[in-house]
């Protein structure tokens, strides 16, 4: 989270008062000071909501004094977003980024020869004062562009409001600028399946993992997108096993490595029971080709309980795995583990 540095503007403001009534500017002044001082004590204090109000009153006492220095706005909208205020925050950021606002800001400083101290200036100021023979050491110095940080969060927080149309426009007009922004990359593939665009998804994903190829989630991802359609069902297996390799403990992929594996085993389940008594071999060979499905999840469904030796669900996947592998004793061993985890739930 970016470090709030906030007295350049207040000091820059009380010498834009030069020529304006001392007692107004004084109170003005006050005013600044009070409502920097609380701003800050509030965020230092991540008391975000109370912090963010108070930006703004800078903001705006800022500018009565003709200065627009809208780095306090975009602290409010810092301060607005962890407050989880996202409407406040959404509508301060997209004003920003559409007012062009980078939030570069240019310091004047300049070392006093009798004290060695360092001083902050304002431009006018520190042009003039390099006539002064008793200060020395003029420095400017710029800080960091957040447009990027902009782009990012206000992405999130649209996506986060399910505002997916919103985002990807916010997205696409940041990776115009700048368009090797892995985290707008990464928001606009969450856009595109939250929009209901899944083949634009699956195309961000694997954009995705070809400039990073182990990223176990990425690989996760692709996978439960490709285990939708049966024509890439074999490719879905590869892609979890791979996050997987990646990721040894990742148990919803060894979870859904072990259900892509078994298939729909409800309607082949069916199937059979509709064909038990009048076509007995039919219903046989649908029975071998289960088994043998089944046989080929255990190692899958072993390593998901191992990953999760605590979840319910691996080991009843893995307790009907050996009743349809006919692993008996197994079945003892997994039931009596459901008991107990189904008991410590209870407590």
């Amino acid at each position: 989270m970016k470090k709030l540095i906030l007295g350049m503007a207040i000091v820059a403001s009380s010498l834009a008062f030069g020529q304006k009534d001392k007692k107004d500017a004084n109170a003005l002044n006050a005013q600044l000071q009070e409502a920097n001082k609380t701003a800050m004590d509030a965020y230092n204090s991540k008391n975000y909501a109370a912090a963010a109000p108070k930006f703004i009153e800078v903001y705006d006492l800022l500018k009565s004094s003709g200065q627009d220095n809208k780095i306090y706005m975009y602290y409010a909208g810092l301060s607005h977003a962890l407050a989880n205020n996202s409407d406040a925050s959404i509508k301060i950021y997209t004003d920003l980024i559409n007012s062009g606002f980078t939030g570069v800001e240019t310091t004047y400083t300049a070392k006093e020869k009798k004290s060695g101290q360092v001083i902050n200036l304002d431009k006018a100021t520190w042009d003039l004062m390099k006539k002064n023979p008793d200060y020395t050491d003029f420095k400017t110095d710029q800080t960091k562009s957040v447009e990027p940080e902009l782009y990012e969060t206000l992405s999130s927080l649209l996506l986060n409001a399910k505002k997916s149309n919103e985002a990807l426009a916010i997205i696409e007009k940041g990776l115009a600028k700048y368009p090797n922004n892995a985290k707008l990359k990464e928001a606009q593939t969450t856009a595109y399946l939250q929009s209901g665009n899944t083949d634009k998804f699956v195309s961000g994903l694997k954009e995705q993992l070809a400039k990073n190829p182990n990223d176990a989630t990425n690989w996760y991802n692709l996978g439960v997108m490709q285990a939708k359609t049966p024509a890439t069902v074999n490719d879905a297996l590869e892609s979890f096993k791979k996050a997987i390799e990646l990721k040894p403990d990742f148990a919803d992929a060894h979870q859904n490595l072990v259900y892509t594996t078994i298939g729909d085993d409800a309607t082949v389940v069916g199937q059979i029971n509709a064909l038990r008594k009048d076509k007995p071999d039919e219903a046989s060979k649908l029975i071998d080709a289960r088994r043998e499905r089944f046989a080929k999840a255990l190692p899958y469904a072993e390593g998901w309980y191992k990953a999760a030796p605590k979840s319910l669900d691996a080991v009843t996947a893995l307790k009907e795995i050996y009743v349809v592998t006919k692993n008996m004793d197994k079945v003892k061993e997994m039931k009596a583990k459901e008991a107990e985890l189904t008991a410590a739930g209870a407590k």
